[in-house]
């Protein structure tokens, strides 16, 4: 009777934990829907999805993060930081939402808050070089130089072909007066995709640009 009890059990466990796997997947799928909404700006459709994740899957964070985003593009800052704190609660190790977070914050000046939650997500991730761009520009808002500067060379060191650091520091060169680093960042910078600091500077003479095969993505 014992063994009888025993297996009954282990069937219903394995059935619980299959069945938990089929909302985990179904979940996904929903989120992975919702981005692509999100991604096109059916923004409504998007939360719908996100919706219908959290409610299959209650401790799903990415499904938070991702309603959180659309909040961020909608510019309803405060909506995005509740969710981005959601997923974080149920994931503590999701430095994606940490990054975000810190980077809903900024958009509301909130300098200190923001770089606490990048310094989370590198914490969490030490080669997060989007992360340590991000702190660069809160630092180079916050007029720290010198901070900014050690976040983006550490940004393109752990990622060389992620364009928008080299822009950003190159910004920081020119507010320090290093133009001709400046403008050597720019150029690495549009070589990778990001041209609309060489752009601005090329209708301005601002650099010598004319070496410069320009390569934007396929």
């Amino acid at each position: 009777m014992l063994k009888k009890r025993i297996i009954v059990y282990c069937i219903i466990l394995v059935l619980a934990g299959c069945s938990s796997t089929a909302k985990y997947h179904k979940a996904a799928e929903l989120v992975n829907l919702g981005m692509s909404y999100a991604n096109s700006g059916q923004f409504d459709h998007a939360m719908e999805k996100y919706d219908r994740a959290i409610k299959i899957s209650p401790d799903f964070a990415e499904a938070y993060n991702d309603k959180g985003n659309v909040y961020f593009l909608q510019g309803d800052f405060d909506r995005a930081i509740r969710e981005y704190v959601k997923a974080i609660e149920i994931d503590p190790n999701f430095a994606k939402a940490y990054s975000n977070l810190g980077f809903a914050h900024f958009e509301k000046k909130q300098f200190e808050r923001a770089i606490k939650n990048y310094t989370n997500a590198i914490h969490i991730n030490p080669e997060y070089a989007k992360a340590y761009n991000n702190r660069g520009l809160v630092y180079f808002t916050s007029g720290d130089y010198d901070l900014a500067l050690h976040d983006y060379n550490k940004a393109i060191q752990i990622d060389p072909l992620l364009a928008k650091p080299y822009d950003n520091r190159g910004a920081v060169y020119l507010q320090i007066g290093e133009i001709e680093k400046a403008c050597a960042d720019f150029t690495k910078a549009c070589e990778l995709g990001e041209c609309s600091t060489y752009e601005m500077f090329e209708d301005e003479a601002f650099c010598a640009f004319t070496y410069l095969a320009k390569a934007y993505p396929q």
